[in-house]
């Protein structure tokens, strides 16, 4: 599957134990996305184009109404990276 690179920092973001949160607008379609990481930081590469194209793709889904989290499908989707702590 081609993977763009910053879907591919979100993917591991979100393998690593992150989330994404959406806020919607009244008619319920997504209008801002946070991808927050398992330490609580800000994922500044996810945008609403990126969190459109990886639930297109089904590497995300959300579980009754909460945060979207990584798939089956989009952990075999994510490429590994190396992990920078020390």
């Amino acid at each position: 599957m081609n993977i763009s690179n910053p879907e591919q920092r979100t993917l591991h973001a979100l393998a690593r134990g992150g989330r994404i949160e959406v806020q919607k607008d009244e008619s319920r379609r997504p209008i801002e996305v946070d991808c927050i990481t398992r330490e609580g930081w800000r994922l500044l590469d996810c945008d609403i184009d990126i969190f459109k194209k990886l639930r297109s793709k089904r590497l995300i889904a959300s579980e009754q109404g909460g945060p979207y989290r990584i798939t089956r499908k989009g952990l075999t989707a994510v490429r590994p990276q190396l992990d920078n702590r020390a």
